[in-house]
C-alpha cells in the first residue's frame, strides 16, 4: 500500500449500497480511504452508506457519514461546510450521484426528462459550485465526475439519460480548464457495463431465477469478455484523484472493456 492520498479528505457522493451488494460510489470511499485519505461519505439514504463506513474502519480507515440530497442547493452547502467543519476541509470529491431512466423521446415524459436533469446536471453542479471555494482554500484539488459511456456512444434507448451523462461532461471539461491555473483538476470516469449492485438487483426483479444467464449476456457484449466491477471504476478514480495523474486534466478514462470502440450492442 502506497497511500497516495496521506493526509486528503475526500468527499464521495453517492456512496450507499443497496440490492446486497456492491456500488461504485461504496468501492471507491474504500479505495481511496485505504490509500490513506479520510472519507466523507455522502448519500440521500445515509443508512446505505452503512457499508462503506464499516469496511473503512475495520481497516483502520477514517470515514464520517452525511445524508444530502444532492439536487437541494441548501442541502449541498451545509454537506460541504459538514466536511470542513469534520476534517478541515476538501482535497477530492467524487461526484457519483446518478438517475437512469430509459426510454426514447417518444417513451420519455417531460417529468422524467426534467427529474434526470436535476439529479444527473443540476446535482453534479451544485455540488462542484459549493467544494470549489474549499479547493481553493486549500491551493487545489482534484474533481472526478461520474458519467458513463451513454455519453459517447448509443447502447440502448435511453435519450434523456444520455443527454444528461453528456452534461457532465461539459462540466467537467468547463471547470478543469477555468480552474487549471488555481491548481484544480476535473476529470470525468465513464464506466460500461458494470455490475453494481443495483444492476443485478434490477436484473433479479425481473428475470428472477434465471437471472445470472442474463448477468452473463452484459459481459458477451463486451471485447474484454466480461462485464466490469465496481472496484475498476474505483481504482480510475483513485489514479485520477492522486498526484500521478497531475497532468491530466479536463478529459475523461472510459472504463468499459473496449465497448464503446465496438459494434454497438443491444443491452438490457
Amino acid at each position: 500500500m502506497t497511500r497516495r492520498l496521506e493526509g486528503k479528505v475526500a468527499i464521495v457522493c453517492g456512496a450507499g449500497a443497496s440490492g446486497g451488494g456492491i456500488s461504485i460510489g461504496t468501492a471507491t470511499a474504500i479505495t481511496l480511504a485505504r490509500e490513506g485519505a479520510k472519507v466523507f461519505a455522502v448519500d440521500r439514504d445515509i443508512a446505505l452508506a452503512e457499508l462503506a463506513r464499516t469496511e473503512i474502519e475495520k481497516a483502520g480507515g477514517t470515514c464520517a457519514l452525511h445524508q444530502c440530497d444532492i439536487a437541494d442547493a441548501a442541502s449541498v452547502a451545509a454537506m460541504v461546510a459538514a466536511c470542513r467543519e469534520t476534517f478541515g476541509g476538501v482535497d477530492i470529491l467524487f461526484n457519483n450521484v446518478g438517475l437512469f431512466l430509459g426510454g426514447g423521446p417518444e417513451e420519455t415524459s417531460e417529468d422524467d426528462f426534467d427529474r434526470l436533469m436535476t439529479v444527473n446536471v443540476k446535482g453534479m453542479f451544485l455540488t462542484v459550485k459549493s467544494v470549489l471555494p474549499e479547493m481553493l482554500r486549500r491551493g487545489g484539488g482534484s474533481i472526478v465526475n461520474n458519467a458513463s459511456i451513454c455519453a459517447i456512444r448509443y447502447q440502448m434507448p435511453s435519450m434523456a439519460y444520455s443527454v444528461s451523462k453528456a452534461g457532465v461532461l461539459q462540466i467537467t471539461q468547463n471547470v478543469g480548464v477555468q480552474y487549471a491555473a488555481k491548481g484544480i483538476r476535473c476529470n470525468a470516469v465513464l464506466p460500461g457495463n458494470i455490475l453494481t449492485d443495483r444492476f443485478v438487483a434490477r436484473v433479479k426483479s425481473v428475470v428472477g431465477d434465471g437471472y445470472e444467464a442474463e448477468v452473463r449476456k452484459w459481459g458477451d457484449q463486451v471485447p474484454s469478455g466480461l462485464a466490469g466491477e465496481p472496484w475498476d471504476v474505483a481504482n480510475a478514480v483513485l489514479f485520477l484523484a492522486s498526484d500521478e495523474a497531475k497532468y491530466i486534466n479536463a478529459t475523461q478514462i472510459v472504463i468499459d472493456g473496449g465497448l464503446s470502440a465496438s459494434v454497438v450492442g443491444h443491452a438490457i
